[in-house]
């Protein structure tokens, strides 16, 4: 049996380093640090005028395609320029059989001499029957007939000239000229060919300096270009007053500026677009017809855009967000619309306002409702390798 008074001690020794541990506990736990909040780096929000450049897909286009058809019906005799060139205003192009209409011409002319002689004769007879109806030596029925006479004769001789003009116009026509500067393409028709007056596609020369660039314009776009600028969100200084910038397909920048020239007044039902046509100086040719180009249309501006840094936007199962620092100093989520990348910064559309806190650096460290300490975000320390965690 073990002694009572051993188990008293033994139970009594027990609570004495019981306490004694409960003690040590405590005055650990007063001496360990308050943990100290997360620190995020933020920036915040501000309005500022900022270039609206929408940019769309164009083709290029030649500025002024001329069809080459012969004015009159012959034999094709000779193709006289060197096919995908450039040609000037006036160089030959073709040239129809002109025998045929020298002698349309030849014959023209004799029937104008063959009218003069005969108005020669008509007056010379109306002079001589006049002085005779006063003495009644003839009638006034021969006196009306060599006016009718004259009359004819003149009228004869017009006509005569018309023909005239008409087979001139024919053999002039059997040399066909280019009508302005350009590229000319190949030629449909050859030596030998019969070819139709006005019919006959020969071939087409392209002016591309000038040249034109045609961009549709999604209606959808429209009606919210025209609500932004009703509601002031955008400065336009009127449809004419923009320019364009173009970017070809292999991401080069085209040198030159263009200006806008036309706006169709209607929409295309199969495409629900509005087409606009931009004018481009094409000194080099380095735009083709047919090109497909990248347009940027200038001179728009957004009134009160709002941007932020690009690592500042998320990507939720709602769409993009970002941290904002609230008033309590704590963290909450707002979802945003991030509308157009503008070099290392979203362009925000909707979801923030002047004066918020948007979170840049420390994201991993934070959550919804977390306390944090803000602190101004140093622009020197950003990572510009860092890639945009959302596309447009």
């Amino acid at each position: 049996m073990v002694n009572g008074r051993w188990l008293r001690g033994y139970v009594a020794a027990m609570l004495m380093v019981a306490a004694a541990g409960t003690v040590g506990c405590k005055q650990e736990a007063e001496s360990m640090p308050v943990q100290e909040l997360p620190q995020v780096e933020v920036v915040t929000v501000q309005t500022q005028i900022v270039p609206d450049e929408p940019e769309f897909i164009g083709q290029a286009e030649a500025s002024r395609p001329v069809e080459i058809r012969s004015q009159v019906t012959g034999i094709l005799k000779a193709v006289l320029y060197p096919e995908g060139r450039d040609v000037k205003k006036g160089d030959r192009l073709y040239q129809v059989d002109p025998v045929p209409f020298k002698a349309a011409a030849a014959s023209a002319r004799a029937k104008i001499a063959q009218a003069e002689a005969r108005v020669v004769q008509a007056k010379q007879d109306l002079a001589r029957v006049k002085p005779l109806l006063a003495d009644q030596a003839v009638s006034q029925k021969d006196v009306d007939d060599a006016v009718a006479e004259e009359l004819s004769a003149n009228a004869a001789l017009e006509g005569a000239r018309a023909d005239m003009i008409k087979a001139q116009f024919d053999m002039d026509n059997t040399l066909i000229t280019a009508p302005i500067d350009g590229i000319i393409e190949r030629s449909r028709y050859y030596e030998g060919r019969l070819v139709s007056a006005q019919t006959d596609l020969l071939t087409t020369i392209h002016r591309v300096n000038p040249m034109y660039v045609v961009v549709s314009v999604p209606e959808t776009f429209l009606l919210k270009r025209r609500r932004d600028i009703e509601d002031k969100r955008i400065d336009h200084p009127g449809d004419y007053q923009l320019r364009g910038r173009l970017t070809l397909m292999d991401g080069s920048l085209y040198p030159q500026e263009g200006v806008l020239d036309l706006l169709e007044p209607g929409l295309r039902t199969e495409t629900s677009s509005r087409q606009m046509r931009m004018t481009f100086p094409n000194p080099k040719r380095a735009l083709l017809p047919g090109q497909f180009v990248k347009v940027r249309f200038t001179g728009d501006t957004k009134t009160h855009a709002i941007l932020v840094p690009q690592r500042s936007v998320l990507q939720g199962p709602q769409g993009p967000f970002v941290f904002v620092v609230n008033g309590e100093e704590k963290i909450e989520i707002r979802g945003v619309t991030a509308s157009d990348w503008r070099g290392n910064q979203w362009l925000i559309d909707k979801g923030l306002e002047a004066g918020d806190r948007v979170v840049v650096n420390g994201l991993m460290k934070i959550g919804p409702g977390a306390p944090v300490k803000a602190v101004p975000w140093v622009t020197a320390k950003r990572d510009e390798s860092t890639p945009p965690i959302i596309s447009q």
